[in-house]
Parts: C-alpha cells; sequence; structure tokens
C-alpha cells in the first residue's frame, strides 16, 4: 500500500505561486493514476487536477486551467502541482491521492495527509 505525504504549502499572496509536492513511500508509484483535489472551508473535497501513470494524459478543472499544472517525476516518485497566479478563492487543504485503475472516472484509493495553502487578498 504507496504512502503519499504532501509538502510545499504556505501563506502567500493573491498572484502569487507555489509549488506543492507530493512524495510516494514506494517504487512502483509509476503504476498509480495521480491526482489532486482541494477542501476549502466548509466546502466539500473538489477535483483539481490529474495525470496518468505515464504523465502522458493530463486534465485539470475549469476553475485552475491555465493556472495550475500538474506534472510527475516517475524517477523520484514525486507528483508535483505548480500553482501560478493564486487567488484568495484558491484557499484550502489540497491533497494528492493515488489509484491503480487506468485513465478515467473513478474513486482514489490512496490519500495523502494534506497541506494547507492560504491565498491573501
Amino acid at each position: 500500500q504507496v504512502q503519499l505525504v504532501e509538502s510545499g504549502g504556505g501563506l502567500v499572496q493573491a498572484g502569487g505561486s507555489l509549488r506543492l509536492s507530493c512524495a510516494a513511500s514506494e517504487g512502483t508509484f509509476s503504476t498509480y493514476t495521480m491526482g489532486w483535489f482541494r477542501q476549502a472551508p466548509g466546502k466539500g473535497r473538489e477535483f483539481v487536477a490529474a495525470i496518468s501513470r505515464s504523465g502522458s494524459l493530463r486534465s485539470h478543472a475549469d476553475s485552475v486551467k491555465g493556472r495550475f499544472t500538474i506534472s510527475r517525476d516517475n524517477a523520484k516518485n514525486t507528483l508535483y502541482l505548480q500553482m501560478n497566479s493564486l487567488k484568495p478563492e484558491d484557499t484550502a487543504v489540497y491533497y494528492c491521492a493515488g489509484r491503480l485503475k487506468d485513465w478515467g472516472p473513478g474513486a482514489y484509493d490512496y490519500w495523502g495527509q494534506g497541506t494547507q495553502v492560504t491565498v491573501s487578498s
């Protein structure tokens, strides 16, 4: 069972940038479809972005398209989320998630503990 640990969150001003990382505990990272989700205070968890096992396929939520970019480095067992032009409404706890199921709709099996991102206006 893979363990996921996020890092890179923090406090940033609107318009700024952050890069989140998610380190996986095992070498079979390349067999997992990976995703980023977020949960703002008082709201449900929402999809942010996903990436296929090889990294050749990516999907981003409309709310972050053009500002956030998901990527992965399978040699380093690490998932990334580059966040640019941050807005106060991006404030949330960000979670990385993984699943063995291939690209397409479906639930994620493994979750990290989350990292807080706060964007001040």
